[in-house]
């Protein structure tokens, strides 16, 4: 029941894992929300752990369930691509990114929470891992990136994206991470 699409029970532990993060929180609600969400004032004031579990807490349960059923379709895509700590390393370090990135350079986000930023870096670490291997879902997935994250930095968030509130810079920051990480974690596995 647990096993991964390829048939590795590892793989499935690991996403229920996942997916347990992204909901917990959601047992507090408002008050996990305000005591982990990146917000700037917080954050110039010391509270440094922001930075990695405001991609862990979410608006609602609604938000929440919509980003663990991202989890789990990057989960299917590309689960097999590096190992499962890799995966975490790759998730955390684009988590970290997305905050420095809007630290940095999105100075008019005051509040954060999703974990849609890191996801997109999840989606274009999977997707490098692809076109390093000449996949040619890669070249599918590579264009899909492309002009989703060039369609949200023109026009906003995509229409079915379930707030007009989306911070789409964190989708481009996220997106950033993942291919730097990639890069860096060296070359992915050839699934088996």
């Amino acid at each position: 029941m647990l096993q991964s699409l390829n048939g590795d029970r590892a793989y499935g532990l690991a996403l229920l894992a996942a997916v347990a993060l992204f909901l917990l929180p959601e047992i507090d609600g408002a008050a996990a929300r305000d005591a982990l969400s990146y917000q700037r004032t917080a954050l110039a004031e010391g509270q440094w752990w922001r930075l990695l579990t405001a991609h862990f807490v979410h608006l609602d349960l609604e938000h929440a369930a919509l980003n663990a059923m991202g989890l789990v379709l990057m989960w299917a895509l590309f689960a097999r691509d590096y190992p499962p700590l890799r995966w975490l390393a790759i998730y955390l370090g684009t988590a970290l990114t997305v905050s420095a990135g809007l630290w940095g350079f999105s100075p008019d986000v005051a509040w954060y929470v999703g974990a849609s930023g890191a996801l997109h870096g999840v989606m274009t670490a999977g997707t490098l891992a692809h076109l390093r291997r000449g996949d040619l879902d890669g070249w599918i997935l590579a264009i899909f990136i492309v002009m989703k994250l060039g369609y949200e930095q023109v026009a906003g968030a995509l229409p079915f994206a379930g707030s007009p509130d989306t911070v789409v810079d964190a989708h481009l920051y996220g997106a950033i991470g993942g291919v730097v990480l990639a890069l860096l974690r060296g070359r992915p596995r050839r699934p088996r």
